[in-house]
């Protein structure tokens, strides 16, 4: 996944917003960098993110920290430049949503990300998500303290597109 790694981890302003983790520079083609191929996890999934009209790679998108026992996950998305602004940030989050609650068997999903970060925002508030708490000066980017939201999606609040479901 080079184009990944070099459109989203490469472009250090846009990393250092979507990692709590510190940019070091990791070769494309190292088996650390975050869109390298990587043997299958209970704890994390990772999805490729295609456009449907052009059939094009537009990002990547995770559901980590999976814990089986709580039935809990967190999910993130990242976009590439050409393809923001499309609206594919929610379809990602429903996706996302219908893999945790569906296929895992989860009951919670939850995702953190900067206050400022309106796409974000929007494309969880989209798929249901529920503002639960604002992390004041919680992230370190780019020489700034900025503040970070903490939304949560419940399964008995998830509404799938068209798939009946029994609750429990």
């Amino acid at each position: 996944m080079a184009v990944l790694h070099t459109q989203l981890y490469e472009h250090v302003p846009t990393r250092v917003r979507t990692s709590d983790r510190p940019w070091r520079p990791i070769a494309v083609d190292s088996p650390y960098s975050p869109f390298g191929v990587k043997e299958p996890s209970d704890e994390k999934a990772v999805f490729s993110v295609e456009e449907l009209a052009s059939g094009e790679l537009a990002g990547a998108a995770l559901l980590w920290s999976i814990d089986a026992l709580n039935r809990s996950a967190h999910l993130g998305i990242s976009v590439l430049p050409a393809f923001r602004g499309r609206g594919l940030g929610t379809d990602v989050v429903r996706v996302l949503c219908e893999y945790g609650f569906a296929v895992l068997n989860l009951r919670r999903l939850q995702l953190e990300t900067l206050a400022d970060n309106a796409a974000m925002i929007a494309a969880a508030t989209g798929a249901g998500f529920r503002h639960e708490g604002t992390l004041r000066r919680s992230a370190w980017v780019y020489g700034q303290e900025l503040d970070e939201v903490v939304y949560g999606l419940l399964y008995e609040d998830w509404a799938p597109r068209g798939v009946p479901r029994s609750t429990g």
